[in-house]
């Protein structure tokens, strides 16, 4: 039985992730020092004979006994909520994290694929993105700490790829939605969501003319799950090239909803990217990859889960636990 490791693994990617790998076979060992996942995302896995958790800050040295074919590190705060509250864990995770990582992969002689993310493009002056586009990065700007923690994660993977002949995967991940996302983590489909369910107005940024693609998350750990067997080595974009403007996107919501909500503006924070859309060219002819669900199947299923969780979570503000004790660090 081959064996993986997944950072961040009780997160709302890594969850679903473990949920793909235990499926296909594998022996699964999920890492998380759970101040942004939740073990709730993978309590149905413990009673498996070949499912781990090792509850470990990914930033602190790793160790895992045995033998090792995989790693995928998805360890990360990833929304502005979050890395606005712990910018300095945000940057450990994207660097000290990511040595650790590559690290541990030399010692077992595992390939190892990393989360990057659309926001490397910055706020992008090419439309769409593609993976040749270098970015328009503020390494200063308060979303600095998760653009350039990412960015500095890929050039240190590609130098253990081409120094020590590691086996490494990139996948640059666009906007992604579905189940397991945290009602209050501050991005706009959760935040929508959850505004719809308590009765509020909707609060979008600016005027709403700004621009984002929604993949679900079937189709984007299957679009990962290929890119990790596959052999090439350099940045891959999953994501949906379904553009949609987020006042379409609210709009859309409060039909899905049944509530008769108005969208309400609020100021655009600092260095918010106008534009987001993957080319996903590369994936199509490397990995035969494209998303198969379309928005409105996707929205729905994740409305049912949303609407499944439990008052307290729905009136509940982000839960930053241990936050400031990181911050410290």
């Amino acid at each position: 039985m081959k064996r993986v490791l997944i950072t961040g693994g009780a997160g709302f990617l890594g969850s679903h992730l473990c949920d793909r790998f235990i499926k296909e076979g594998y022996h699964v060992i999920a890492m998380d020092n759970l101040i942004t996942g939740d073990l709730k995302n993978i309590e149905h896995l413990f009673k498996l004979p070949n499912f781990e958790f090792y509850h470990h800050d990914v930033s602190k040295f790793i160790h895992v006994p045995g033998e090792l074919d995989y790693i995928l590190h998805f360890a990360s705060p990833a929304s502005p909520i979050d890395y606005l509250k712990i910018p300095i864990q945000t940057l450990k995770v994207g660097s000290l994290g990511i040595h650790n990582c590559l690290g541990l992969a030399r010692v077992k002689n595992a390939r190892v694929l990393i989360a990057s993310t659309s926001e490397v493009y910055g706020d992008p002056t090419v439309h769409p993105q593609t993976e040749e586009y270098w970015g328009n990065v503020n390494p200063v700007g308060p979303r600095g700490v998760y653009d350039e923690a990412k960015r500095f994660q890929e050039a240190m993977t590609m130098a253990y790829h081409t120094y020590h002949g590691l086996e490494t995967r990139i996948v640059r991940i666009f906007n992604t939605y579905g189940p397991r996302m945290r009602l209050n983590d501050g991005r706009v489909l959760p935040a929508f969501i959850g505004q719809a369910l308590r009765g509020e107005d909707l609060t979008m940024f600016g005027d709403g003319s700004q621009t984002r693609s929604f993949c679900f998350v079937d189709d984007l750990v299957e679009g990962i799950y290929r890119l990790l067997l596959s052999d090439y080595a350099y940045p891959v974009n999953i994501g949906n090239p379904d553009e949609i403007t987020i006042k379409e996107f609210g709009e859309e919501i409060i039909k899905l909803t049944g509530t008769n909500q108005k969208l309400i503006s609020l100021p655009l924070p600092k260095d918010d990217p106008k534009q987001r859309q993957p080319n996903i060219t590369k994936a199509k002819e490397l990995l035969g990859w494209e998303p198969k669900v379309n928005r409105a199947e996707g929205l729905k299923i994740t409305y049912e889960y949303f609407k499944s969780l439990p008052n307290d979570e729905l009136y509940k503000m982000a839960d930053h636990r241990g936050f400031e004790d990181y911050e410290k660090k």
